[in-house]
Parts: structure tokens; sequence; C-alpha cells
């Protein structure tokens, strides 16, 4: 259950840009995290300019306005695997939006299934609901 949240600048991208990176981001979660159909938790915020601070940690990269932090929330997926997500998702937003290589910072953290609930107060992965 990838939850995916999404931050950019205001006014850096269309809506139908930031749509386009959301399906990117979940059909590169698809194949590469084996997310189930129909598993799709994202959340886009945009932020002023000023809001999002993000140096190079000295490895030379250019950050311009079209900076993506994504923050993914996950469980179980090796090191492999996510270090070959993170190059197959720079490649498709290449692509897709243009995505200069400075410009996406991933971050991956991992729960539980005791960490979700997906509605009504119940915690469906400990009751059997899935």
């Amino acid at each position: 259950m990838p939850l995916a949240h999404i931050h950019t600048v205001k006014t850096a991208y269309t809506p139908s840009d930031l749509r386009l990176i959301a399906d990117t981001v979940y059909q590169t979660m698809r194949t590469h995290f084996t997310a189930p159909d129909e598993d799709r938790y994202q959340i886009i915020s945009q932020h002023e300019p000023y809001e999002l601070i993000c140096s190079d940690t000295n490895l030379g990269f250019t950050r311009s306005d079209k900076l993506i932090f994504l923050q993914i929330v996950q469980q179980g997926r090796s090191a492999a695997v996510k270090e070959t997500y993170y190059g197959v998702l720079m490649e498709a937003l290449k692509e897709k939006v243009d995505l200069a290589e400075g410009d996406l910072i991933i971050s991956v953290t991992a729960n539980t299934r005791e960490d979700w609930s997906f509605g009504g107060g119940k915690a469906q992965f400990l009751n059997g609901d899935l």
C-alpha cells in the first residue's frame, strides 16, 4: 500500500502536468513496487518557491522551480528494488515532463500493516478485510 506525497512549487506545473506526474509515479510503483491494482493513494501539495528549500548535498546538482519532492510510505521493498525504482521514475519523468536530474528528490520510508486504516476507523489489514 504505497502512499505517495508529491510536493512541487506552485505554478511550476499545469494541472495536466501534475496529473501526468501522479500517473507516472503510480504506474512505476505498479511495475517496480508491485503495488496492487486500484491501490492508489497520492497527495499533491503545491508550495510557494520559498517553502521548498533544497541544497545539492555537495553532489553538484542544479535545482530549479520544477523541483519535485516525492515521499513514499511503503512496506517491504528491498534496497535493490528501491534503487531501480529511483532510476526508472527519473527516466519516466524526464520523458513525460522534461524533468532535469537535479529536480527529483525521493524519500522512501517503511511502515507496517498495523499502520493503516482505509476507512471506518478499522484496521483492515489486521481484521482480515484486506
